[in-house]
């Protein structure tokens, strides 16, 4: 099903639709809720559009909010391994499809590093950025979560795709969620739908030129960077320097919280998302 522009701007602020995008080498399916300005939440990796279940209830009541799945994870499925792409330029593509102008980013880990890629690429279409537990390619990982990373790939490729999916879910970044039988439920589920093609080696994404750490002075944005307490020792230290290096940054840590902290404090960080939100909402440029 693909949806119109002007079948958003009809859509009530309670509404709930869903399409799908054809791109090159791949589909992207997307949910928008709401009306108003446009927030696009882009989930971490492995996982899918459904971890931001709390903040697209909360937020749609003002905002038009936009989710999707990242190319090659949950409902957009495997992708087409001969095909180059840039999950940036997706990002950008799915807001022409719906008609977006402008629209403020908010990503989790992976989904981090993806909104902030798309905020360089195209500085005069994003008016806001939020970073939650924020990857920073070219700062370290530390050892554990190293060495739990690389389990997962070994477990992929000699044991096969389940396998895999187990090893990635007993990483130390979701260790915090898997105390609460909910969120680890919730986790489970999602990762179920990965397809995996990351693990493989198979993946034909176009790397960002220069280095994204090495241009992060270029964002005049806004930002603003979440960083979980509890969050594993890599993170924090990535979550440290983002906030360092984007001038004016804002900077917060959740308390009580691991690296899925949208899920683990869903009341602290939907009520920073909308108070951080409701600022860029003064400036009148930001509409669809």
């Amino acid at each position: 099903m693909t949806v119109s522009a002007q079948g958003i701007a009809e859509a009530s602020a309670t509404a709930s639709i869903q399409g799908v995008l054809a791109l090159p080498g791949a589909r992207l399916a997307y949910e928008v809720t709401g009306a108003g300005p446009a927030v696009v939440l882009v989930h971490g990796f492995g996982l899918d559009m459904r971890m931001w279940e709390p903040q697209a209830r909360h937020l749609a009541a003002r905002f038009q909010v936009v989710r999707y799945d990242v190319r090659g994870f949950g409902a957009s499925g495997p992708f087409d391994p001969a095909v180059g792409y840039t999950h940036a330029g997706d990002l950008l593509a799915l807001l022409d499809h719906l008609g977006i102008e402008k629209a403020a980013l908010a990503g989790l880990s992976f989904g981090g590093r993806v909104v902030t890629q798309a905020a360089l690429c195209a500085p005069d279409r994003i008016v806001g950025l939020v970073l939650l537990d924020s990857v920073l390619d070219g700062v370290p990982w530390d050892p554990g979560s190293v060495s739990a990373s690389d389990s997962t790939v070994r477990e992929a490729r000699d044991r096969g795709l389940l396998a895999g999916r187990a090893a990635w879910l007993e990483h130390p970044l979701f260790a915090a969620a898997r105390q609460h039988p909910r969120l680890a439920r919730q986790l489970e589920e999602m990762v179920a739908g990965y397809p995996g093609q990351h693990w493989s080696g198979h993946d034909p994404h176009e790397e960002h030129e220069p280095a994204l750490i090495e241009t992060l002075e270029k964002l005049a944005m806004p930002v603003l960077v979440l960083i979980g307490e509890h969050d594993v020792p890599c993170f924090k230290e990535m979550s440290a320097v983002l906030a360092r290096r984007i001038p004016g940054a804002r900077y917060h840590v959740v308390p009580g919280a691991g690296h899925m902290i949208n899920m683990e404090r869903p009341g602290t960080v939907n009520e920073l998302l909308a108070d951080f939100l409701a600022q860029l909402s003064e400036d009148q440029r930001w509409h669809r």
